[in-house]
């Protein structure tokens, strides 16, 4: 499904925007209407909607350059819409996640570094002092190990993510996964201006409990935990 107001689906893009969502209408109309101000016109934005009960196709369909309705599971999501992308980057895109300002400036170093994929660092929406420094045990982690989480938005070349053949079909830990496989390939882009993620997470479950929550799945999936198993865990 495609927005009436799209102009040609064929031409190449430099950056499409992929937003996997399931029921998140509110969020995704806001996120979407931001992004359409705020954005070059030459970037393109993909909304996967896995099967939402809500009005959040509806409004992928409003605000999207493209809709994508496929099987639930935010893996199948991303390689659901990557085949229907026209950019030459994809930047993977949760819905309650804020890039920032100056993009343009990102696609002008995207044209010029010799890199094949990055992300960005990453900032909490609270404002508890603690969150603080979980941001920065986030930021710290993730520039060491090479491994970033989605909430820090994964950018890759086109040509690699489908040399790749994609995100590894898993119910989770699918952005560690996909982070193994691109530093196999090539050091990481870093962009040092952080994308704002929402806390509520940390907020609802506490936030000592979901960094302690965190650690565990990580842990259970370096130590060969099936991640069936730690889905069940992560959503409850």
């Amino acid at each position: 499904m495609v927005a009436p107001w799209m102009n040609n689906t064929d031409r190449l893009v430099p950056l499409s925007i992929i937003i996997p969502v399931i029921n998140e209408a509110d969020r995704l109309a806001k996120l979407l209407s931001d992004l359409r101000q705020r954005l070059p016109y030459s970037v393109e934005i993909l909304v996967a909607d896995g099967g939402s009960s809500d009005n959040s196709l509806a409004e992928a369909n409003r605000l999207a350059d493209k809709a994508v309705l496929c099987s639930r599971g935010r893996a199948l999501q991303m390689n659901a819409a990557a085949e229907h992308a026209a950019g030459e980057w994809l930047l993977f895109l949760h819905a309650d996640t804020q890039l920032p300002n100056e993009m343009a400036a990102l696609l002008e170093q995207l044209s010029t570094r010799s890199c094949d994929w990055g992300f960005f660092r990453v900032r909490l929406s609270g404002r508890q002092a603690l969150l603080r420094l979980v941001e920065r045990g986030m930021n710290l982690r993730s520039r060491l190990t090479h491994v970033a989480t989605g909430d820090q938005c994964l950018f890759v070349r086109r040509s690699v993510f489908e040399q790749l053949a994609g995100f590894p079909e898993l119910p989770l830990m699918e952005d560690v996964a996909m982070s193994k496989r691109l530093r196999a390939v090539s050091k990481p882009f870093i962009y040092a201006t952080p994308v704002i993620t929402s806390s509520r997470r940390w907020q609802q479950n506490g936030v000592i409990k979901t960094v302690l929550l965190m650690w565990l799945l990580r842990l259970a999936y370096f130590l060969g935990c099936q991640p069936r198993y730690l889905a069940r865990l992560y959503y409850g």
